[in-house]
C-alpha cells in the first residue's frame, strides 16, 4: 500500500462555547470547515480507495433489504489502511469530541464509511448506542462527508433532544425502528432538524442516545460519508442487553468483560 503525504490534524478547532452548550441541549450540532479544503483530497482519495477496496456489498440494490440499502457500510478501515488510520486517529476532530461532550479525554470506539449509492433508500430511526456496551452516555459520532452534499443526497437528520430519552428499545436500524421511533418522536413532539446543504469537510456530531434518520439519494451521485465514535476515556463495558452490544463487545472492545475499562487495543486514547 502507498502512504500518502497527508496533512497531520494534529491542530485544535475551538468551538464556541455556545454552540457546546447547544450540543448538549439538542443533542446534536454541524461544525463548519473541519477538514479544511486544502487537507480534504488526499485524504477523500485515500478514504475512497479503502472504501471500495474492503467492500463487501456486491447485491444489486433491489435484491436488499431495508438496511442493506441504505448504505455501503465500511468499519474501522483504520485497521487496514495507514492513510485511513491518519485521518480516525486524528488529534484534531477527538478533541472537539472531548470539548463537546465536556471529558478531558476520549478513545476510539470504532470508524466507518457510509457510502449511499445513487437510489440508495432511506436510513430509518435509530440510535447508534443501542449497539455499544457502554456505561457512558458521553458518546458521540463525527458524521463528515467528502464531498458537498444536498438533502436530497440523504443528509443526516435528527430528533432534537431526544438523547435525553436514553436507551429506547431494542430496536436495531430497520423498518420496525423507524416505524415506532416516528411514533415516539411525534409524541414527544421532538423538532425534526437537518441542514439544507454540508460541504465538504464539514461536520455534524451527535451524542450515540439521539435519534437520527437520513432521507434517500435521489442524486446520481454517491453520497460518500465518514464516521468516527468517540466515547469518555473511563467508560466502563456493560452486560450486553442485545445481539448486536454482545457482537460489538467482542469485535470492537476484543471481548472485554463487563465492569472493565473500555480500553482495547482498538479503543486507544486520542486526547
Amino acid at each position: 500500500m502507498n502512504t500518502l503525504q497527508l496533512p497531520l490534524l494534529a491542530d485544535f478547532v475551538t468551538i464556541d462555547p455556545a454552540q457546546i452548550d447547544r450540543f448538549r441541549t439538542e443533542g446534536h450540532t454541524l461544525v463548519k470547515s473541519v477538514l479544511k479544503p486544502e487537507e480534504l483530497p488526499a485524504y477523500r482519495d485515500a478514504i475512497n480507495k479503502a472504501a471500495y477496496t474492503f467492500n463487501t456489498e456486491k447485491r444489486a440494490m433491489a435484491e436488499r433489504d431495508t438496511y442493506g440499502k441504505a448504505f455501503l457500510q465500511i468499519m474501522n478501515l483504520w485497521e487496514q489502511d495507514e492513510n485511513v488510520r491518519r485521518f480516525t486517529l486524528a488529534k484534531r476532530f477527538a478533541k472537539i469530541a472531548a470539548d463537546l461532550l465536556g471529558v478531558e479525554h476520549v478513545r476510539l470506539y470504532h470508524d466507518q464509511a457510509l457510502y449511499k449509492e445513487p437510489g440508495g433508500g432511506f436510513t430509518p430511526w435509530h440510535q447508534d448506542q443501542y449497539y455499544w456496551p457502554l456505561n457512558t452516555n458521553n458518546t458521540v459520532t463525527m458524521w463528515m462527508p467528502l464531498l458537498n452534499i444536498t438533502e436530497d443526497m440523504g443528509m443526516l437528520t435528527f430528533a432534537s433532544g431526544s438523547h435525553r430519552e436514553g436507551f429506547v428499545g431494542n430496536l436495531a436500524i430497520s423498518d420496525e425502528s423507524e416505524a415506532q421511533l416516528e411514533q415516539l418522536i411525534k409524541d414527544r413532539d421532538y423538532p425534526i432538524t437537518r441542514a439544507t446543504t454540508m460541504n465538504a469537510g464539514d461536520a455534524t456530531w451527535h451524542y450515540g442516545w439521539t435519534l437520527h434518520s437520513a432521507p434517500g439519494n435521489l442524486s446520481d451521485v454517491t453520497r460518500e460519508v465518514m464516521t468516527v465514535i468517540y466515547y469518555a476515556a473511563d467508560a466502563l463495558v456493560t452486560e450486553p442487553v442485545n445481539e448486536h452490544q454482545e457482537n460489538d463487545r467482542n469485535r470492537w472492545l476484543q471481548g472485554i468483560a463487563p465492569t472493565n475499562v473500555a480500553a482495547s487495543a482498538l479503543n486507544p486514547l486520542i486526547v
